[in-house]
């Protein structure tokens, strides 16, 4: 087979990149119904982004493990420089200030921040004696790692955005081997603070968000609207849909932004059970192929940059699709690969290719005859 195909094609990772290019195609379809069977402006600019993305992602994969490692600091700092940006000068939208207008595109520096905060950490532990895991050494300056990002974030606000950061961060530490009392401390420390945090540190439209959730029926015309809206899509669709570009709720406004947070109640009202069912599939592909680039990493620095990237894409598909369902509160997380988004695609694209780049990693240092999926 190797003799037919060109090797830098052959050695491509086609069991992750045939599930991404399916699934990102079938959201370009779901955003072309979306905007009334209409290419423009969702659908055309989705393929275009992706394309151009799915460059920089081939660009990252080729990085070599020095120049990511004397790299990661200080794009930390830069990225941690553009937040306090978007709190001088930011673009506001939505009620929140969390974006940098460039002329060009609406740049979303926290989104930014998710993928290299887990570069930043690899770089940590990876530094960090094996002695020195189970002291403060190990928890003081990761903690300052991820608090001050998280800070900057919540200013603006965005809980979903914070929580994201928060969720890769603890990931890495995790697997860095931190000792687990300290996780189950932090947790229990957190669920104490909750009630707290309601009341003096959520922001009023973040609490009606909570109540929603809890009871969603209460104000169906109001504040529970956007999720009510989203059961009636997703279980109107049946077991294979009402067909493509017939679905009533997206077409006739009933269902709140059903290009970019509820595309997947857009997805489920035309293409039913059938098509939830094919994207988690295409999803665990993706993710599955993600851990076994980190399970095959033999280098602390490339298993936690390798699962921290994994996280980071698992943490937008588990509350988006948990959010639509009415299992979690509207955060205002998209669907990766399938939602209306530059700023998310750019994420994931970065996750994509920087897993592509550990495994070129791995195929680089395996013995002869080893084959890498």
């Amino acid at each position: 087979m190797n003799s037919v195909i060109p090797a830098p094609i052959a050695r491509q990772p086609w069991g992750m990149l045939i599930p991404l290019i399916l699934l990102t195609s079938f959201g370009g379809a779901v955003l072309f119904s979306a905007a009334g069977g209409s290419f423009s402006p969702f659908a055309s600019s989705h393929f275009l982004r992706f394309g151009v993305f799915l460059v920089m992602a081939a660009i990252i994969a080729v990085m070599p493990r020095d120049f990511v490692k004397f790299a990661a600091y200080p794009a930390y700092g830069v990225t941690l420089i553009l937040l306090l940006a978007v709190e001088i000068v930011g673009t506001l939208g939505g009620g929140s200030q969390r974006w940098l207008e460039l002329g060009f595109m609406r740049l979303q520096p926290s989104e930014i921040m998710k993928p290299v905060l887990v570069v930043a950490l690899a770089k940590f532990y990876d530094g960090l004696p094996v002695g020195m895991i189970a002291t403060w050494r190990a928890l003081v300056p990761a903690a300052v790692l991820i608090g001050m990002p998280m800070a900057l974030v919540l200013m603006q606000p965005d809980l979903g955005t914070s929580l994201a950061i928060a969720f890769g961060g603890a990931v890495v530490m995790f697997l860095a081997g931190l000792p687990m009392r300290w996780f189950v401390a932090g947790g229990a420390a957190a669920a104490a603070v909750i009630p707290l945090a309601y009341f003096f540190a959520l922001q009023p439209y973040q609490q009606k968000r909570v109540n929603t959730f809890l009871d969603p029926e209460s104000d169906p015309l109001g504040t529970g609207y956007h999720i009510t809206q989203s059961k009636i899509a997703i279980g109107s669709g049946g077991w294979t849909g009402k067909g493509f570009n017939e679905g009533s709720q997206s077409h006739l406004n009933y269902l709140p932004e059903p290009h970019t947070d509820f595309v997947f109640a857009t997805m489920a009202e035309e293409w039913g059970l059938l098509g939830g069912l094919f994207v988690i599939v295409m999803f665990g592909l993706i993710l599955a192929w993600g851990l076994r680039v980190a399970r095959q990493s033999t280098l602390r620095f490339d298993k936690l940059l390798a699962a921290g990237m994994v996280a980071t894409m698992f943490f937008y598909i588990a509350i988006n699709l948990m959010m639509v369902m009415g299992l979690a509160p509207v955060v205002g997380i998209p669907l990766p690969f399938m939602s209306h988004g530059g700023s998310s695609m750019l994420t994931n694209m970065i996750c994509i290719g920087s897993l592509m780049m550990v495994n070129r990693w791995n195929r680089s240092s395996a013995p002869r005859g080893f084959m890498s999926t």
